[in-house]
C-alpha cells in the first residue's frame, strides 16, 4: 500500500498561480459590480471597457495593471474579492498608429480618482510621453484626491499641496508640449477631472450627457447658486465659454472625433505630421470664388464657403466653433498636406478680434507652433473690437498675446487677405520679420482704420470749414478710395501679388508643397509660454 503520510511530489509549473491571476483578472472584470454596472447603461452611458475597445482599433488593446485594486480577506489571509481601481489604461492603436489610452470607471468611487493608488493615475501620462504617442483620456469623474470618504477610509487628509505631485498634474502640462493629448467628457466631469480634461489639444464632450465644472452643483449651492448640472457645466456653458472645443451628439460620435482629430498630427514633437494620399486635383477652380464676397462691404458672406471650396474636400475639421467666433479655427489639408486653418467670420462682429477671438487665435497659433503644421489665414479682420464690452474684458492684452504667438510662431505661413485687414489686429495677419506667403483677393482693402468714420475724424477741420459737408466728405471720400486701392500698394510691393480669387486653391496647395521640407520636429514647447 502506498504510504499516506508521505508528501505529495511538488506540482511541475504554475497552474495554482495562474488560476489565482485569472480569478482575480474576473474579479477586476465586474468592475464596480452588476447593478452599478446596469445603472451605467440605464443612463445611456457605455463603462469604461466598452468604451475603450470602440475607441481603439479592433483587438489592439494591450491593458496594463490590470489587477491593481483594493482586496479584501478573510481571517486566514484569502482574498474574497478584489474592487479593482477605476482607472483602465493601457497601449492600442488608432487608425493603425500606436496610442496610449487611460478611461476612469465611474462604477468604482464614481470615477473619483484614487488618493490611495497615485501611481496607475500618473503611469499612462509618463508611458505616452516616454514612447513618444499620443494620449486620449477618457474622463467621466471628480476630486484628485478621492471623495471626503477617503479621509475616514484612509486615517488622514490627502495633501493637495504638491499637487502635481499626487496625481501627475505636472506632467499634464508637460504633455502638452510633447505629445498630442485628446480628451472625452463623457460623463459629469469634476476638479482634478475637468483639469484633465481641459490640459488638451483637443477636447469633446457629448450632449445632455457630459458636464464638466471645477466643482459641481452640491458645492456651489453653498455659495447661493442652485443650479443642475447642465446649468452649471453642460456643453452650451462650455463651449461658449471655451472650456471644451466640440460637442456631439452621441459617445460613438465623441471617438470619431479624436480619431479625426489625431489624424491631422504627429505621434510627437519629434515628427512631422503625416501627409494623407491626395484624392482632390491641385488645380480644381471654383466660379463661386468669384462673385462670393459681396461689393457692399456691409454685407456679409459665408467664409465657410470659402473654406470648403479651396481645402482639400471634406478635410476640414472645426474647434470650438462656438468660442472665439469672429475667428473660425481647425485644422484642414491642401494637397494632402495638413495645416492649422484660421479664417474671419464676418457674421459674427463684423471678422474683428474680440478678446476670446484673441484666446482662440493663441491656442490655435500654439498648436501649430507645437506639432510643426503650417498656418492659413483667410483674413477679413476689420481691426480689435472697440467699446465698453471689449474693455471690459481686456480685448486688447488678449489681443497683445495673440500678436505674440504670431510673432514667436516659426512654422511656415500663408495669408490671403479676403476683404479687410484694418488697425493693429488686421496687421496682426502674419509674422512681420520673415518670410510668409502674403496674397490678396481682388476684394480685398486695408488700411490704419477704414475710410467709414475714419475720415470724419481725420478731416474735421476740412469737413467744419465747408459750406456743404456731406458734398465735402464725398469729395475727400473718392479721393481716399482712389488711392486706398489695393492695386497702388502693390505696387511699392508690400504684397506679394494681387490675385483673382478662383487661383486660391491652386496657391496654397503649392505654399503646402513647398513649406512641406521647411518644417523642423523637435520642441518649441508653445504651450509653456507664459
Amino acid at each position: 500500500m502506498p504510504d499516506s503520510t508521505k508528501p505529495e511530489p511538488p506540482k511541475k509549473g504554475w497552474q495554482p498561480e495562474l488560476d489565482e491571476l485569472n480569478r482575480r483578472k474576473a474579479m477586476t472584470a465586474t468592475m464596480g459590480g452588476a447593478d452599478k454596472v446596469a445603472r451605467q447603461h440605464a443612463g445611456g452611458r457605455l463603462t469604461v471597457r466598452e468604451r475603450v475597445e470602440k475607441m481603439l482599433d479592433p483587438d489592439s488593446f494591450h491593458e496594463i495593471g490590470r489587477i491593481v485594486g483594493r482586496g479584501e480577506y478573510d481571517e486566514n489571509g484569502e482574498l474574497i474579492h478584489l474592487m479593482p481601481n477605476n482607472s483602465v489604461m493601457g497601449r492600442g492603436k488608432v487608425n493603425g498608429r500606436p496610442v496610449v489610452i487611460t478611461g476612469d470607471d465611474f462604477t468604482v468611487r464614481g470615477g473619483s480618482a484614487d488618493a490611495t493608488n497615485k501611481g496607475k493615475a500618473l503611469y499612462p501620462e509618463i508611458l505616452a510621453r516616454d514612447m513618444r504617442v499620443p494620449i486620449i483620456r477618457i474622463i467621466e469623474g471628480s476630486g484628485g484626491g478621492g471623495s471626503v470618504k477617503t479621509i475616514e477610509t484612509t486615517g488622514h487628509a490627502n495633501l493637495p499641496g504638491g499637487w502635481g505631485q499626487s496625481f501627475g498634474a505636472e506632467q499634464l502640462m508637460y504633455n502638452m508640449g510633447e505629445v498630442p493629448t485628446v480628451g472625452l467628457g463623457l460623463g459629469s466631469v469634476a476638479g482634478l477631472g475637468a483639469a484633465r480634461l481641459a490640459a488638451t489639444h483637443f477636447s469633446v464632450m457629448v450632449k445632455e450627457q457630459a458636464a464638466m465644472f471645477v466643482a459641481g452643483p452640491p458645492v456651489v449651492k453653498g455659495i447661493g447658486q442652485n443650479l443642475d448640472k447642465q446649468e452649471l457645466g453642460g456643453w452650451r456653458i462650455q463651449l461658449a465659454a471655451g472650456g471644451v472645443d466640440n460637442a456631439v451628439d452621441t459617445e460613438d460620435e465623441a471617438f470619431e472625433e479624436a480619431r479625426k482629430f489625431l489624424s491631422y498630427l504627429p505621434q510627437s514633437v519629434d515628427e512631422l505630421p503625416p501627409r494623407t494620399d491626395p484624392v482632390d486635383p491641385v488645380d480644381r477652380k471654383e466660379d463661386k470664388l468669384f462673385t462670393i464676397v459681396p461689393r457692399d462691404v456691409r454685407q456679409v458672406y459665408k467664409m465657410r464657403k470659402i473654406i470648403e471650396m479651396v481645402a482639400d474636400r471634406d478635410s476640414f475639421f472645426e474647434m470650438s466653433p462656438l468660442f472665439g467666433r469672429s475667428v473660425i479655427g481647425g485644422l484642414a489639408r491642401f494637397d494632402g498636406w495638413p495645416v492649422v486653418l484660421l479664417a474671419s467670420d464676418p457674421f459674427h462682429y463684423g471678422g474683428v478680434w474680440t478678446s476670446d477671438a484673441c484666446q482662440k487665435v493663441v491656442r490655435m497659433v500654439d498648436l501649430a507652433e507645437t506639432f510643426h503644421l503650417p498656418v492659413v489665414y483667410l483674413c477679413d479682420c476689420p481691426g480689435f473690437q472697440v467699446g465698453l464690452e471689449a474693455e471690459q474684458n481686456g480685448t486688447i492684452r488678449h489681443g497683445v498675446r495673440a500678436m505674440a504667438a504670431i510673432e514667436q510662431c516659426s512654422v511656415p505661413w500663408c495669408t490671403i487677405i479676403v476683404r479687410s485687414a484694418f488697425g493693429v489686429a488686421g496687421g496682426a495677419h502674419a509674422p512681420s520679420a520673415r518670410m510668409v506667403y502674403r496674397y490678396a483677393w481682388l476684394s480685398a482693402r486695408w488700411g490704419s482704420l477704414p475710410l467709414s468714420g475714419g475720415v470724419e475724424a481725420a478731416y474735421r477741420a476740412e469737413l467744419d470749414a465747408a459750406e456743404d459737408e456731406t458734398a465735402k466728405l464725398a469729395e475727400i471720400t473718392d479721393r481716399l478710395e482712389k488711392l486706398r486701392s489695393p492695386f497702388r500698394t502693390a505696387e511699392t510691393f508690400a504684397i506679394e501679388d494681387m490675385i483673382d480669387p478662383r487661383e486660391t486653391r491652386p496657391l496654397i496647395c503649392d505654399f503646402a508643397n513647398i513649406a512641406a521640407p521647411l518644417r523642423k520636429p523637435g520642441k518649441m514647447n508653445a504651450w509653456m509660454r507664459p
